[in-house]
């Protein structure tokens, strides 16, 4: 349980230091390349977060492993720990972490900002919540 613990507390740190530095608007993000970038890079930190936190939960539980990372959620969606919804919108995430770490194609910068600012919080609490229930 200590690593779950470990794992919940990087997560909400990371997301506490993103919150201090997210733009108030678009506009703003758009025009300050540096917060844009370290935006993006905790949006990456998070979210690879989430997804560890998914595999040592699975792993500590002995349930089967997934084939990818997109397959941790359903895998915990499948066990009843997390929602349908839920589910879907991490592995959107994880999508789009993949396309802004590995720069694949154009990023959509007000996709990202819009998700940074007003959907991740929100969906990694309610995940965080839904572990915090299940252990």
């Amino acid at each position: 349980m200590s690593r779950i613990n470990d794992k919940i507390i990087d997560i909400e740190k990371y997301l506490e230091e993103l919150d201090e530095i997210v733009p108030s608007s678009f506009e703003e993000y758009k025009k300050d390349f540096q917060k844009m970038a370290a935006c993006e890079r905790y949006f990456e930190k998070i979210i690879e977060a989430v997804v560890d936190l998914g595999f040592i939960l699975i792993r500590e539980n002995d349930f089967k492993l997934p084939e990818d990372d997109e397959g941790v959620f359903e895998i915990l969606l499948s066990k009843g720990i997390i929602s349908e919804r839920l589910s879907n919108k991490l592995q959107d995430a994880k999508g789009m972490r993949n396309i802004i770490a590995h720069e694949y194609g154009n990023i959509d910068d007000e996709l990202v900002f819009e998700a940074i600012s007003n959907e991740l919080k929100s969906d990694v609490e309610d995940f965080l919540d839904s572990i915090e229930k299940f252990k």
